[in-house]
């Protein structure tokens, strides 16, 4: 089994590129699932049901999101009734959503989790707790299971992943925009990279305008944040299962 993992879209940029470049990529690696995050699909902060429509329509199976997903309202009746897309597990209890979703690819099931860090995050419920109890609830059905773990802290996802390892099939961070250098598969068996980086525009700041991130740097003053403009990366990642639910290779991707 063969899923190819987007990083982070971020607005219009972003969009556009995963347009352009996923026929190719599909044609490439053929991959049995396609996923992507889409926290920053809607100028940079959130995401409206008119965009993920969109990205559905562009052949991305499931769509997994993060800290800003409640930046649009419009959001909040879609996500309650679309196991399409999937929030963070960890949020507190009656909040919109699913933290996980089952998938059916042939005669198998995927698990795909979405999890939120703590260490410069916010106040959300412990990561690890919560994939004990996600953990439980499906193991009865699939030993398949994908996990996009939103997180600042580079310490915090490497932690996370040696935790769950030869417990989970893949744990590929997202929330940072840069792609880093350390794919990995771990010794029981569990696929890893601490960010898979974003689909977004080349010369801002982790998507952004540069030159209102270095204003807020300068002044420490409130400033609006907007999408910038102009050529974009995708960056992405391709991970092999094997029937036992580990991981075989990982293999990242990144197109400008």
């Amino acid at each position: 089994m063969r899923i190819l993992f987007l990083g982070d879209i971020v607005g219009q940029p972003g969009r556009s590129i995963v347009a352009a470049r996923l026929p190719g990529l599909l044609e490439q690696y053929r991959p049995d699932l396609i996923i992507a995050n889409a926290e920053n699909v809607a100028n940079g902060r959130g995401i409206t049901p008119k965009l993920a429509e969109q990205l559905f329509d562009a052949q991305i199976d499931i769509l997994t999101m993060g800290n800003h997903v409640w930046d649009n309202r419009e959001i909040f009746g879609y996500i309650e009734h679309d196991r399409r897309i999937v929030r963070p597990a960890n949020f507190p209890p009656g909040v919109p959503g699913i933290g996980y979703t089952l998938v059916k690819i042939g005669v198998l099931q995927v698990a795909v989790v979405n999890l939120i860090g703590r260490v410069f995050m916010g106040d959300y419920d412990s990561p690890f707790a919560a994939i004990d109890r996600i953990l439980a609830e499906i193991e009865p059905r699939t030993k398949h299971v994908f996990v996009d773990f939103h997180a600042e802290a580079t310490s915090e996802k490497l932690a996370f992943a040696h935790y769950v390892d030869g417990r989970v099939s893949a744990v590929i961070g997202t929330h940072t925009h840069v792609q880093t250098a350390d794919e990995q598969i771990l010794p029981g068996g569990t696929a890893y990279l601490t960010d898979v980086g974003m689909c977004g525009p080349v010369n801002g700041i982790i998507g952004i305008k540069k030159e209102q991130v270095l204003q807020r740097f300068l002044t420490q003053m409130p400033v609006r944040f907007d999408v910038e403009t102009g050529p974009a990366m995708l960056n992405a990642v391709v991970v092999d299962l094997t029937d036992k639910g580990t991981a075989s290779s990982v293999t990242r991707i990144s197109l400008r």
